[in-house]
């Protein structure tokens, strides 16, 4: 069920990252909401009275990750894109990156945006924040998807491969842990280490034009982005910890949605989340990397379609 953003008292057209470009998707409105103290950036559109579907990215992206996927989306659902903390245009707080910390922040936004109940489809690390959110708020989701993801603790492994086969899909994850050095590196670099992800991680390297690959390796280098990007991984230990210990209470009893792709990072997310839920389905997505949303657009929004058609 869901109600007009407008009528929500926690909205605002304030944004905290005033440096930082805003793009615009024809159709939807930029929004800012306070969400327990943290003001997250919201891109809103589509059906108000439709069943709401919010969208998560990961790294290095923002809400722009989900561009291609959102237009096909609008005439059957209320779709929101949310930046996390620390992305876009969302603010940058100096801690709190855990994903169960980051899925309360989360879930405040989507209530001040007016939706009690929701769809929620998640990237990446945004797939880290959505599966703790299902864990702390089941009750008010109606299904989950997630996107080729290293869930801390779940479809995450607990040791980074050496065989340089594998090696270089996941070896950021332990650089990132390194306090300080991965910042001194990086600083003023960010176009060259986003551009490597975004051209390596897609099974076609043009898949992100130069003015993309700019955009987003402005927003981690503006207000400590590189920082809070980095600090999701340093905290992902916690987030394993937090999962575990949710999941030793109860179990993901909501539909959930494994979309993988033929040249990703987890080969079947369905079968890496079935230890931990009652409802896995899955599909692999072909022709496409890491990156789904952005180079198989199309067929993410009819998969999703499909999974909130069936269950709603």
């Amino acid at each position: 069920m869901t109600g007009p953003a407008t009528s929500a008292p926690h909205v605002s057209e304030s944004n905290p990252i005033r440096d930082l470009p805003l793009h615009h998707l024809a159709g939807f409105t930029h929004r800012w909401v306070d969400a327990d103290g943290v003001r997250l950036h919201a891109v809103e559109g589509g059906r108000p009275s439709g069943p709401a579907v919010v969208l998560l990215a990961g790294f290095p992206q923002t809400w722009w990750a989900w561009r291609k996927v959102m237009p096909g989306l609008t005439h059957r659902f209320h779709v929101i894109a949310i930046d996390l903390p620390g992305q876009g245009h969302s603010e940058r707080p100096e801690r709190g990156y855990d994903t169960h910390t980051v899925a309360a922040h989360v879930h405040a936004a989507v209530k001040a945006l007016g939706v009690s109940t929701y769809w929620l489809v998640a990237h990446d690390i945004g797939a880290w924040v959505a599966f703790s959110l299902a864990l702390k708020y089941q009750s008010q989701l109606r299904g989950l998807a997630l996107l080729d993801a290293g869930i801390p603790g779940i479809t995450l492994p607990d040791a980074i491969p050496t065989d340089p086969e594998l090696a270089w899909k996941t070896w950021h994850f332990a650089f990132h842990l390194v306090p300080d050095l991965p910042e001194t590196l990086l600083a003023g670099r960010e176009r060259e280490y986003v551009g490597w992800f975004l051209k390596v991680k897609t099974l076609s390297s043009d898949t992100f034009d130069d003015a993309e690959i700019e955009q987003y390796a402005a927003s981690l280098a503006v207000d400590g982005g590189l920082r809070a990007s980095l600090a999701y991984y340093r905290d992902a230990a916690e987030s394993a910890q937090k999962n575990h210990e949710a999941l030793e209470q109860q179990r993901l009893t909501v539909p959930i949605l494994g979309i993988s792709s033929s040249h990703g990072s987890i080969p079947d997310m369905a079968a890496s989340i079935r230890p931990w839920a009652d409802h896995a389905t899955g599909i692999v997505v072909p022709d496409a990397g890491h990156f789904i949303p952005d180079e198989q657009p199309d067929a993410v929004a009819a998969a999703l379609t499909d999974f909130i058609t069936e269950d709603d």
